[in-house]
């Protein structure tokens, strides 16, 4: 897939990013997310320097991920329970028709 050239703005800093053509405005919404984290966690007043705003603003990105991460474990689960309970139905179902038509023959 061929590659294009993006330029992104992240915290006062711009930069030229590759990524794969058609995913450009996936990753300028991506670079405007992280900025705007960047500027919350730098707005809050507690982290002194740029390097704890980036580690910070990390930390709560991967947990973010982790959480979501989960949730959709989770959902899989439960739809695969949800499958397995509508087979059992319908397979009971076939039974139970196949019984009541062959004492009707």
């Amino acid at each position: 897939m061929a590659q294009r050239i993006v330029t992104v703005h992240v915290n006062g800093k711009k930069l030229k990013v590759s990524c794969p053509e058609g995913q450009e405005s996936a990753l300028i919404k991506a670079s405007e997310d992280v900025d705007s984290r960047l500027k919350d966690v730098a707005n809050s007043k507690q982290i002194l320097t740029t390097e704890q705003s980036l580690m910070i603003t990390a930390l709560n990105l991967a947990n973010e991920l982790q959480q979501l991460k989960a949730q959709v474990e989770k959902d899989k689960i439960d739809t695969d329970e949800k499958i397995q309970l509508l087979q059992s139905t319908i397979e009971q179902a076939l039974l139970d028709a196949n019984k009541n038509s062959k004492k009707r023959a």
